[in-house]
């Protein structure tokens, strides 16, 4: 009913990534980046300055600089405390009532807070686009790729990024800045991905075709 304690692992190496079927190329002008779920409740589920963890948050942060760096758009998602059980719905009978309003709970670690112009979407489902205006917002920009970085990564990245697929936005799934339970399920997801949702890449890989394509 509520988060395990999660042991450290290592994450995927560029090597141990699986190939993925699809064959899209990321583009800055296409792309916005979305830091899901890096809010210190989720994150207190992990043990603090070691791997995973300390790996994702060095990687977002050096995804975000880019992203900033080159123009692309920005987005977060953030669950509220204190919601009411019918909001919450079955989420409710798998995790319990979820986290308090309180600070501790609610914000996003101030090594990825964001910035001016940046958009932090209400979280309410796994997918970040269910009962969001996030696909509205993106096509507005532009934008029809989406790179997927946060926590975890067999849930709400993968529901996403499956979600992004189907509504015809490539999605970017980066593997060394996201985290799961544990790697075993690290791979699930990222194997899954790269099978019937998007593309699998590292941070390296990423920031570089940003770059390549500014």
């Amino acid at each position: 009913m509520s988060l395990p304690t999660i042991a450290a692992y290592d994450l995927p190496t560029p090597r141990e990534l699986p190939d993925s079927k699809a064959p899209w190329q990321a583009e800055s002008g296409r792309m916005a980046l979305l830091v899901h779920d890096m809010q210190r409740y989720f994150c207190a589920a992990y043990k603090q300055d070691t791997a995973p963890l300390s790996g994702v948050i060095a990687n977002i942060a050096r995804l975000l600089q880019s992203a900033r760096q080159h123009g692309v758009p920005i987005f977060y998602t953030a669950q509220k405390g204190n919601q009411l059980l019918a909001d919450r719905g079955l989420q409710a009978d798998l995790w319990g009532p979820g986290m308090k309003a309180v600070p501790e709970h609610e914000d996003i670690l101030p090594e990825l807070a964001p910035a001016a112009g940046d958009i932090v979407l209400v979280k309410h489902r796994y997918s970040a686009f269910q009962r969001s205006n996030l696909e509205h917002l993106m096509r507005a920009r532009g934008r029809d790729q989406l790179a997927i970085a946060g926590i975890y990564a067999h849930i709400g990245c993968f529901a996403t990024a499956v979600e992004a697929f189907q509504r015809d936005i490539q999605p970017f799934v980066i593997a060394d800045a996201q985290a799961d339970f544990d790697r075993a399920g690290h791979d699930m997801a990222m194997s899954m991905a790269a099978g019937y949702s998007g593309v699998v890449t590292g941070t390296d890989a990423l920031i570089a075709a940003l770059e390549a394509t500014a």
